[in-house]
């Protein structure tokens, strides 16, 4: 329950300017406190409530940052609720939506870019939900209290693990991320910890010895090369310095866990105040009321990427998506590029930061239930699932690209963990990306960085937009949004990680290793529904894993089931959702969440001399003209399809045709491509 709403700030967005049919918005920042009751059997589920430290009415409180972008004139907006999840503090939705570069104070006309969300209506709201964020320049941040036994403090071990990317690096925060709150050492006892080093994920453990770690901060001093070594119970530091790319388990006894899980209510609680209260309990007005004092909010949405994509799925599955009145908080989410996965936030020492991936906190709980639908847990036995409360479930407009296949266990949202397909639920559609990787800002160009091939550069915000007007239709009007498109085991497209089964083709300079994140069954010990882990490292349980399954490829290597953009469908180049790390870091892992732009050649010559089986570029299209012509095509069929709207599809063509690829010769001469 929210007990404050506070705006502190309140100016004109993007300099005034007049949206279509909107007219001008509006930011507003705040700040909104609150607090729920731990007897409510809807806020027991989050660990450690009963042991929070509580207020005279024996409710434990907290507070969340507040930014909104609304309508000045609510009248003229759509009555809507866009909730945008932050991932770690940031703001992401504008960035794929509007098409503009990330910031995390939208102010000016730019931020505003293509005004997509503007002219379609939408209150932006964003609000902190991450308890133990550092604080930061404009990060959306949440307080939450620490968990003790009657005033005495909580110890437990925990595991955390640290990868560094560059060269000369000796300490690092225990929480692996300078945004990040450590879970601070309840003794720096170096025999109560253990530390080991393994180059790669599934490698064996070397022990570290206790000589060449301290607990402590040691940054080195550029002038004298010396260590400035400072004793911290939030930091540790290596001596010799960290290896590049090695991954360092730190396992030791921590204390003063925060009620991380307080996340979930604090967003339902904004939401739910947002959309349906007049007043706060100091009795300030809801900012959303219109000029006439009624609430201007008919529908609310969930939008969250990755993380935030993560987090609503866990939200929803906790029991989160209504309120202490028993109100349903989202009319519908999108959860895009979640995979299958939940959050490791409601847990007694949690860390939200972490993204379990093949290389780095591969081991970290990410538990069943994956899918929404109800099913048995090949593990366990147990039967669950995230949708499970009819009354109160949103539609859900789950959006993945290749990369969740290969990193993020993709396949369990729509497979059973045994390798077979699941009926989804009638509330749900799952959108496979092919050929996509996870995250593709705008403005993003190939690059290798720390990969051994060039990143992914497809842009997916075109479909985003498409899928959201499709959700809105489907809560709003009850228009269903077009079918699920997944690979699936029955058709042949969702198939074992090996090059065989995927058909992979042998590209010059390309490695293919069928490399995946598994999903081991691992024992956390007894309470782990609890929230309580209590094994570390978690133990593998006779060998068994979930089934692992990613989508087949066509003879170009791209994916063939899934929405097959005009970057597929009218191809210059092979696009996967995987990448391997280069040579001094963790060589052949793969290499985060990136995947690969592998161009064809440019002529049938230029193919013959490196051996590559996909045609050329010459081989392919006559000309530019004759390329930009299957451009229109391919645009033309994902407009029928409800999958790319039109506003899109013409700037898509006319981009091709006024931007020739580099890849193509001199065009339209007689030499030209034929």
């Amino acid at each position: 329950m929210i007990t404050k709403f506070i705006i502190e700030k309140r100016e004109s967005f993007a300099g005034g300017h007049e949206f279509p049919i909107t007219g001008a918005y509006e930011k507003l920042v705040g700040r909104a406190y609150g607090e729920v009751d731990p007897r409510s059997s809807l806020n027991k589920i989050v660990v450690s409530l009963d042991k929070a430290p509580k207020n005279p009415r024996g409710k434990v409180e907290y507070w969340s940052d507040i930014f909104i972008l609304k309508p000045v004139d609510l009248g003229r907006g759509n009555c809507k609720i866009i909730y945008d999840v932050s991932n770690r503090g940031s703001k992401r939705i504008l960035s794929f939506l509007n098409d503009v570069p990330g910031s995390d104070n939208p102010s000016t006309p730019a931020h505003a870019g293509n005004g997509f969300l503007m002219r379609e209506g939408y209150t932006i709201v964003w609000s902190g939900w991450q308890g133990d964020l550092m604080e930061g320049e404009n990060a959306l941040r949440a307080s939450v209290p620490v968990a003790t036994n009657n005033g005495r403090e909580i110890i437990r071990n925990v595991r955390t693990e640290i990868v560094v990317t560059k060269e000369g690096v000796h300490s690092q925060p225990l929480s692996a991320d300078e945004r990040i709150m450590s879970c601070e050492a309840a003794t720096t006892d170096k025999t109560r910890a253990s530390l080991t080093v393994r180059e790669k994920s599934y490698g064996p453990r070397i022990p570290v010895p206790t000589s060449e770690w301290e607990f402590a901060s040691c940054p080195q001093d550029r002038e004298t090369g010396r260590l400035q070594l400072t004793p911290s119970n939030k930091d540790l530091c290596l001596l010799s310095g960290f290896k590049p790319g090695h991954i360092y388990e730190l396992i030791y006894p921590a204390k003063n866990p925060l009620v991380l899980g307080l996340g979930f209510a604090a967003v339902r609680d904004v939401i739910s105040f947002l959309r349906y209260e007049t007043k706060d309990k100091a009795r300030s007005a809801n900012p959303l009321m219109d000029g006439h004092g009624r609430l201007s909010v008919k529908r609310a949405y969930g939008w969250g990427r990755s993380q935030g994509g993560r987090f609503l799925r866990d939200l929803v599955y906790h029991g989160f998506n209504q309120d202490e009145l028993h109100r349903q908080v989202f009319d519908a989410i999108s959860p895009i590029v979640a995979g299958g996965g939940r959050m490791f936030l409601n847990y007694e020492f949690s860390r939200p930061v972490t993204s379990s991936q093949q290389h780095n906190d591969q081991l970290d709980p990410e538990l069943f239930p994956f899918a929404y639908t109800v099913l048995k847990d090949p593990q366990t036995g147990r039967k669950d699932g995230i949708l499970k409360r009819p009354k109160t479930d949103p539609y859900v407009v789950h959006t993945q690209t290749s990369t969740e296949y290969w990193q993020k266990r993709g396949c369990l949202a729509h497979t059973d963990g045994k390798g077979k397909d699941l009926a989804l639920p009638k509330k749900v559609r799952i959108y496979t990306i092919a050929s996509a990787q996870h995250n593709t800002p705008f403005g993003s160009t190939p690059r290798k960085g720390n990969c051994q091939q060039l990143t992914n550069p497809m842009l997916v915000n075109d479909l985003l937009r498409a899928l959201l007007v499709a959700m809105d239709r489907w809560a709003s009007e009850g228009i269903a949004p077009p079918p699920s498109r997944i690979p699936r085991v029955s058709d042949g497209t969702l198939v074992r990680p090996g090059r065989r089964s995927t058909g992979f083709p042998r590209i010059h300079g390309v490695q293919y290793l069928g490399l995946y994140n598994r999903q081991l069954f691992l024992d956390y010990g007894p309470n782990i529904l609890r929230g309580i882990i209590e094994v570390h490292p978690p133990k593998p349980i006779k060998n068994g894993a979930y089934t692992i399954l990613v989508p087949k490829v066509d003879a170009d290597g791209n994916d063939t089931a899934g929405i097959r953009l005009p970057a597929i469908r009218v191809p210059l180049a092979t696009y996967t959702g995987w990448n391997l790390q280069r040579k001094g870091l963790a060589e052949d892992e793969l290499c985060g969440l990136l995947g690969s732009y592998i161009p064809f050649a440019r002529t049938r010559a230029e193919r013959a001399e490196n051996g590559d089986p996909r045609p050329s570029v010459e081989e392919r299209y006559k000309d530019h003209a004759d390329y930009v012509r299957k451009i229109a095509g391919a645009v033309r069929v994902l407009v029928e399809e409800r999958l790319l709207l039109p506003e899109d599809a013409e700037r898509i063509t006319d981009e091709a045709r006024k931007n020739p690829h580099p890849l193509f010769p001199a065009l339209d001469t007689p030499a030209g491509l034929r």
